[in-house]
């Protein structure tokens, strides 16, 4: 239900919702200014926990003063002890919707938006602030091209009181810092991997690293490797495409200082560009295609006659041209049956390179199939056959027929599994690429983002609903209950990633460990 008036302020319609409130466009009775109010909603606000996360969330915002920062004008309790904030009201919409609507963001345009982003967090930590929940459905786009960062509700206030448990999980798992995702202490180089994460996901559609649940995505973040942008959209300049992977770097010394250091950085690649086109003009002139192509979609006329130009652009038609081999290698089980039979090559030549080897392996194994039996209390050696085929080979089968079955969250989750135990083990570091590659096929198989839209709403909406009303009705058990079944159900679900916010949003107020 709508309120008609929150503290001074009429409401004309809600904005949105999330797990620490309603947002409703408003306007102030006396002045007619037009605000957005977030409101605490009563069945919340009689937990201590969400009141104090609100009030920090106010306290944080009213510290900051930056362009690219939404303002806070005005916070109360109202007559109805209804706990609300005035801010500033965007015109706009989010950058996650406008990623979900357009998919990726032309190079230059991810650069200007990042440089306001880290103005934004400039300002954040001179104020002693690490923000720690920076992802595209916090920064919203203006009708004027400008960014505006919200929503501090998870944010650290450096030497302020603790309200989360010591080695908790806070944040948005697809773009949270690596060492967000261990559980241990965040700080502004952190919000500088979460703004790498989030200048991977303008330049792709995607973000860095994705999963069916968020447990698996947050072990990519501390475990996995990801593919660079360019490998995705080669024509990015390699400087950018650097500068987004030095950001994501698990080690928070090797990311950059700060916010100011980056978006110089971002500056830089901008003149770059300029320079190297500038080379390549008076070199030989304008070469047809290379801006298209290298520098995402400048044109310049075409001028004919050298042959070095010819030979440029007879590269960059050859570059784009796809091989053979290289479609039917787009074929993840091709690759999964090619690294079946480069194992069992290499299996078949370490068991006939010598019948000597051969015995002397036979013999250990027998040996120690023995002490193990003995061990048991089992004496019949005899009756134990052997697997001679390696665990590596035996994992990549068994993905290979839970695919087969149809049951494409098990292939996935014993190749990712796989992927992480062999991660940083020269020997397998082939198998390991190879795996990633099939990894991020698997991800983009099939998807139906429309499917089963209606039962998710459905089902996740009114369930999270009735877990509100539990809370109001003082049933915290029913309440607690409802939350962490609908995570088990929904977690990594799409479709229904707002109502699992929402409910992790709840839960860590209430202190309740869902991991």
């Amino acid at each position: 239900m709508i309120p008609d008036k929150v503290g001074p302020y009429r409401i004309e319609r809600k904005i949105g919702s999330g797990g620490m409130g309603t947002v409703y466009l408003g306007q102030h009775v006396d002045t007619n200014q037009e605000v957005a109010v977030k409101v605490l909603p009563a069945s919340l606000a009689r937990e201590d926990g969400f009141v104090l996360r609100f009030t920090r969330e106010i306290e944080a915002m009213r510290k900051l003063s930056s362009p690219h920062v939404v303002e806070v004008f005005d916070s109360g309790v109202d007559d109805d002890e209804t706990y609300y904030y005035a801010m500033e009201y965007v015109d706009g919409v989010t950058l996650s919707k406008w990623i979900r609507e357009n998919g990726r963001m032309p190079w230059k345009d991810v650069i200007e938006y990042s440089v306001q982003i880290c103005s934004a967090l400039k300002a954040a930590h001179d104020a002693g602030i690490v923000h720690r929940d920076l992802k595209p459905s916090n920064l919203l786009i203006t009708k004027q091209n400008k960014i505006k960062l919200l929503d501090f509700g998870v944010a650290q206030v450096f030497a302020s009181s603790k309200l989360t448990k010591t080695g908790g999980i806070i944040g948005t798992a697809e773009y949270m810092s690596s060492e967000q995702a261990q559980g241990k202490r965040t700080t502004k180089k952190s919000d500088i991997y979460s703004l790498g994460a989030v200048m991977y996901a303008m330049l792709t559609g995607r973000p860095p690293y994705s999963g069916k649940t968020s447990m698996e995505v947050i072990q990519k973040h501390k475990f996995g490797q990801f593919d660079a942008p360019r490998s995705y959209v080669p024509e990015i300049p390699h400087w950018l495409d650097e500068v987004v992977c030095k950001c994501l770097d698990k080690d928070p010394d090797n990311r950059y200082p700060d916010a100011h250091v980056l978006s110089l950085r971002l500056k830089e690649i901008i003149k770059k560009v300029e320079l190297s086109l500038q080379d390549a003009t008076s070199a030989d002139g304008p070469v047809a295609g290379t801006d298209e192509t290298v520098f995402a979609g400048e044109h310049q006329q075409e001028v004919g006659g050298t042959l070095m130009r010819d030979l440029v652009r007879a590269e960059i038609d050859r570059s784009h041209q796809k091989p053979a081999v290289a479609q039917a290698m787009d074929n993840i089980w091709v690759l999964i049956g090619l690294l079946i039979l480069t194992i069992g090559g290499g299996f078949w030549w370490y068991n006939t390179r010598s019948s000597v080897s051969d015995q002397t392996v036979a013999i250990s194994a027998e040996d120690e199939v023995a002490r193990l039996k003995k061990d048991f209390g089992l004496n019949k050696v005899s009756s134990l056959r052997i697997q001679k085929m390696s665990d590596t080979h035996r994992f990549l089968h068994l993905a290979r027929s839970y695919y087969k079955m149809g049951d494409t969250v098990a292939a996935e989750k014993t190749l990712l599994n796989l992927s992480v135990m062999i991660q940083g083990q020269p020997e397998h570091q082939v198998l390991n690429t190879a795996i990633q590659e099939i990894l991020t096929e698997l991800k983009t198989e099939n998807i139906s983002p429309k499917q089963n839209q209606a039962d998710n709403d459905s089902l996740a909406k009114s369930s999270l609903e009735q877990a509100k009303n539990y809370l109001e009705e003082k049933k915290k058990e029913q309440a607690i209950s409802i939350l962490l079944s609908l995570l088990r159900l929904y977690d990594g679900d799409s479709q229904a990633q707002n109502e699992v916010e929402n409910a992790k949003e709840i839960l860590d107020a209430l202190n309740i460990s869902y991991q």
